[in-house]
C-alpha cells in the first residue's frame, strides 16, 4: 500500500471509531467557529454536505443556514459528467429527510437537476486529509475536484474536519487537485493562500 492509500485507509478507520458525544461535540465547536466567519454571514447560497462516513455532522450547520435565511445546496452526483450538481433544498424537504440513497453510500436530495458549483457562495467541503497548504485528499471519486475545476466563478472553499484529519507533512499536490480557501475544525480556523 502506497502513502496515500495508508493516510487515507487510517484516518477512514479513525473516524468511523469516533463516539456520537465526540461527534456531537465536533459539530458543535464547529458550529461555533463557522457563525464566526464573515464569509458565511456575507453569503446568501451556501453548499453543504450530508454526513455519511464519519465527517464532521452537519444537522446543525444546515439548520443555522435556514435560520440565517441562507439558501441551502446538498450535491448531487451526475452520472454523466461524473461532477456534482448543487441542488436547492428547503427546510421542510431537510426536516422531512425527502433524500434518496446513492449506491456509493450517501444520501441525496431528489432531484432532476441542479445548479452548476459557481452558483455557490460558500461551499462546505468533507474530507479525509489536509495539509497546512489548503492541499485536501478526499474518499478517492475526484468529483470535488472535478466540479471545482469547471467553476468559472470559484465559491470559497471551506473545508470542515475533525482536528486528526488536519496533517503535519505536506500532501503532494496533483494538477487536478483543488485546494481549500481554510479549513474548520473543532479547535482551529486555519486559512490558506490560494
Amino acid at each position: 500500500m502506497n502513502e496515500l492509500g495508508f493516510i487515507r485507509k487510517n484516518l477512514r478507520s479513525k473516524r468511523r471509531s469516533l463516539t456520537l458525544f465526540e461527534q456531537k461535540q465536533a459539530q458543535l465547536n464547529v458550529l461555533h467557529h463557522l457563525s464566526t466567519l464573515a464569509i458565511f454571514h456575507t453569503s446568501k447560497k451556501i453548499g453543504l454536505y450530508l454526513h455519511a462516513f464519519g465527517e464532521v455532522h452537519t444537522e446543525l450547520l444546515i439548520k443555522l443556514c435556514f435560520q440565517k435565511n441562507k439558501k441551502v445546496y446538498l450535491p448531487m452526483i451526475c452520472s454523466m459528467s461524473q461532477r456534482l450538481v448543487w441542488v436547492k433544498i428547503s427546510r421542510n424537504q431537510y426536516l422531512n429527510r425527502r433524500f434518496s440513497h446513492h449506491p456509493l453510500g450517501m444520501k441525496e436530495p431528489m432531484a432532476t437537476r441542479g445548479e452548476h458549483v459557481s452558483k455557490i457562495d460558500l461551499l462546505l467541503i468533507p474530507l479525509l486529509a489536509c495539509d497546512q497548504y489548503g492541499t485536501r485528499i478526499g474518499m478517492g471519486g475526484g468529483y470535488y475536484d472535478r466540479t471545482l475545476a469547471s467553476a468559472t466563478h470559484k465559491p470559497y472553499r471551506l473545508g470542515v474536519a475533525h482536528q486528526f484529519q488536519f496533517i503535519e507533512h505536506t500532501l503532494k499536490r496533483q494538477s487536478w487537485d483543488q485546494p481549500l480557501d481554510a479549513l474548520l475544525t473543532p479547535q482551529h480556523i486555519y486559512y490558506f493562500k490560494r
